[in-house]
This record gives C-alpha cells, structure tokens and sequence, in this order.
C-alpha cells in the first residue's frame, strides 16, 4: 500500500506528496507521514519593533503565531500517538518576543504611559518534545556507533545534503547522529510508548538550491534535479518509516486485562458481532499469513547486499545451503562462530563483516584466524577449517556502484593466510540463480570455488537462464 505523506513547511517536486504552509490548520491524523519544517519567517512581516535586538509581534501576530504552534504540536503528538511517522528538519532557533496581552500603565491623564508586556518564543513551541536546541552550524557529522542502524540507509544518500542548524540537550534524548567533533548530538528519534509512532529529528536541508528552479515563460518551474531529489528522499522517508514501524517495541495487551470483569458493554456487542466475520475471514487470513511468512522468506537473500551483522549472517547460511553445503552457526560455553559451513569436499568457518561506506579491512582476518584456531581445540575436530571472509564493504551503495570490497591489505595478508574472501553480493549472484535453477554442477563450482582458493575469490559466472518458450495465444 502507497504511503499518504503531507509536508509543512517546505515543498517537494514530487507528485507523492501534499503540501500545506505553517498557518494551515489541516489535521495530520489523514495522513501516514509527516514532513515538517518549524519556520515562522512568514510571521515577522508585523512586527511593532524590536526587543533586546530580535523583532517583538503586534497582538495579532502574535495570537496567530501561538495558535499555529499550540496547532502543530497538538496535531504531531496525536499523529505519533496514533502509529504515525513524523519527520522534523531541525532549522535554526528563530526568537520572537509575542504580545501576551497584558498591559502595565503609568502615569495619569495626558502623560500616562502604556507598556506592552511581551515574552520570549521561539520555532521549535511546535513541536511537542523539550529539546533545548541552541543555534550552531555545521556540516561534519557521524552516525552514533550504536542503535542508529534504522537511520543508515537515510543517512548514506542525505548527509552530503545535510546540514545541522541546532545543538540537542544530551541529557533529554538518546542522539543518533553526532557532530563528527565533540560528539554533540544533532538528531534523534523519539518513540511513542503507546503506539508504532515515531518522532524522527534529523539534521535540515537545502530543500531550495538554485538548481531546483528554472524560469519557465514568466514563472518559475522545478528542474530535473529538483523532481530526482525528491523522488530519492519521498523513497528514503517510506523506507524509515517502514523500517520503524517493524523495529516498534509496543507492550501486548496482557491476557489479565482481557478478563470479563475489565471488559466494557459496547465491546460485548461488538464482540458478538465480530464472531461471524471472524470465521469467514479465518481461512482467508491463515492463507494470507502463510504468504506473507513465505514471502518474508524469499526475499531474505537479498540482505547479502546490505546487511550487517546477524541479518548478513542468517542470509549468508541461507545462501551456502542454497550452494549445497550444511551450513549453521556454531556456539557454546566457550565458543561462537558466525557460520561453520561443510560438503562432502571439505569444512570451512566463516566469518561475516559489513561496512556502511568502507571496504573490509585486515582487522577480521585475525579474528577468523583466533576462531578457527579455537574451533580446532574442539575434540570433535580433527583438522583446521578452511578460513572464508564473508565481506560486504560500502553496503549502502548499489552494488555495480561499490569500490573494491576489501582492501589491498586484507587481500594480501589473506593470500598469506590461506584464506578466501568472498563478496557477499558476488554470492548472491550465485544463490539467486541457484534459487530460481538448481544446478548441481554449477552448485558444486562454486563450492570448490571456496574450498580451493584463496585471497579475492571469483565465483562462477552465472549460466544463461532457460526462459521458458512463449505460449500461443488466439487473436483476439
């Protein structure tokens, strides 16, 4: 199902989303993702004068401002209450003083003196989180090491984009990017405890460079660039959002609270009227979900290309079954071991590292060498397992796209090593064509391919698939 997204306060070239300025009061609930951006630049052109050097709003302006964020804040924590995902642009602090309505008077008659008392207010009283952003600039910045995994896919296509505008409080959030130096964090995600809802913090971007716009006749109109950005970021934003919406930790309702002294009348009708829906959707939903479990399934292999850590592991044994090797992971008191792997033509161990945008470096040839030296001490094993590196080097990157998987001095020292590295997007080529084709003879090729060699292993070119043959179809 195609993602409703709604963005305030900035606009994008894109047929797929819906824009509404800073004074709309439109509700967020209609929609599935929020882009929102906290300027109030178009609130500055009524202002009475300045106060302590930043402009101070007449009444109206200021009744206008303060209802339009008391707006947005209310309606982004109902959106996030109820399993949304809003995004906010973190823009620079922009101060205001606002009339609050009060009046001190001195003097009498012709010489009495009327005083406007004003107070401060910023941008961000729209968004519903005490952040304590302070202004400060910058371009250099660093995921955190971690739990930012969820923002990694976002944050290799937009941080050349981005730029942070603010400082975060350290002490009222968990930071998921930092400034590179100071480690002052710059975006966050805030969850809701009640729902799948995601409050999510980023760094801002330029969404008007001049290269978004062209004079068309006596207009201005997007260009290419601008309609290929948005395209990437409206495609980056559901990806997120996706990947929230499955890493949600909500607390199930417990079976005690489901007790008949706890349950409500409107839900015992509701329930009775259920109970026929429910039979005849029950056969339907038991075939949906078993899709639904196959597909999931299916489509596993594809984390070869993009994975890290357990996820790139899972998918390389399902890969090496697929090759015809048993494969698992190994681990007991003493012990743990990414993949022991074997065929009727020899053992090997494996090991599993991916890198966001870096080749794989020698650093995990010494740790496959310390296992397969531990894994020879077992009782059971009677000679040193064949060592394999399992490397997916810049797995952010379209694989035709990524440099090198490993670097020179991983190759070279691997070679000394006897040991193979493999790509694991290299084998996938292999496990997708053996998924749709078993080929026993390719299979056992490639198997060698790893038992045999060593340093940068070359895997079997893929065979031309058979196609099936056209079927005839009557004219119609």
């Amino acid at each position: 199902m195609s993602k409703s997204i709604l963005t305030v306060g900035l606009s994008l070239a894109s047929p797929d989303t819906k824009y509404e300025n800073f004074r709309s009061r439109v509700s967020l609930l209609d929609w599935d993702i929020v882009l929102f951006r906290p300027l109030i630049n178009e609130f500055w052109g009524a202002y009475v004068d300045h106060y302590q050097g930043k402009p101070s709003l007449d009444d109206s302006s200021s009744f206008q401002l303060k209802e339009a964020c008391e707006h947005w804040r209310r309606e982004i924590k109902q959106a996030i209450e109820t399993g949304k995902t809003v995004v906010v642009y973190l823009s620079a602090v922009q101060e205001v003083y606002i009339d609050t309505g009060e009046r001190q008077y001195s003097g009498t008659g012709r010489n009495q003196k009327t005083t406007r008392i004003v107070a401060p207010y910023t941008n961000y009283a729209a968004i519903p989180a005490d952040l304590k952003p302070v202004n400060a600039t910058g371009t250099a910045m660093k995921l955190a090491p971690l739990g930012a995994e969820v923002l990694a896919p976002y944050w290799a296509e937009f941080s050349p984009s981005s730029e942070y505008k603010v400082l975060l409080a350290a002490t009222t959030i968990r930071p998921f990017i930092f400034t590179k130096n100071g480690d002052k964090p710059v975006a966050t995600i805030l969850r809701s405890k009640g729902s799948t809802g995601a409050l999510v913090l980023l760094p801002d971007i330029d969404f008007y460079p001049d290269s978004f716009f062209k004079q068309q006749a006596k207009e201005q109109v997007w260009t290419t660039a601008a309609k290929q950005f948005a395209a990437k970021l409206v495609s980056c934003i559901v990806a997120l959002d996706k990947a929230l919406h499955a890493a949600a930790d909500v607390t199930p309702e417990p079976d005690w609270a489901t007790d008949s002294i706890f349950i409500l009348e409107p839900e015992r009708r509701l329930r009775s009227e259920l109970l026929e829906a429910e039979g005849r959707l029950e056969a339907a939903q038991r075939e949906m979900e078993s899709k639904q479990t196959a597909l999931r399934s299916a489509g596993q292999l594809r984390a070869l290309l993009y994975e890290k850590g357990k996820p790139l592991e899972c998918a390389i044994v399902e890969a090496l079954i697929k090759l015809g090797f048993s494969a698992a992971p190994y681990k007991d008191s003493q012990s743990e071991f990414d993949v022991v792997f074997q065929s009727s033509e020899g053992r090997l161990l494996g090991e599993a590292e991916g890198k966001d945008s870096k080749a794989i470096n020698v650093d995990k040839l010494r740790q496959l060498a310390m296992n397969i030296h531990e894994d020879l001490q077992r009782d059971e094993v009677a000679k040193p397992a064949k060592g394999v590196l399992f490397g997916n080097g810049f797995r952010l990157t379209r694989p035709s796209e990524r440099e090198p998987q490993f670097t020179e001095k991983c190759i070279s020292a691997a070679v000394s090593s006897s040991t193979a590295l493999v790509s694991t997007s290299d084998l996938f080529k292999v496990a997708q064509f053996l998924a749709e084709q078993p080929d026993e003879a390719f299979a056992s090729s490639c198997r060698q391919a790893m038992l045999n060699g060593v340093g940068l292993i070359v895997l079997p070119m893929v065979p031309a698939r058979e196609m099936p043959a056209p079927e005839a179809v009557a004219k119609g």
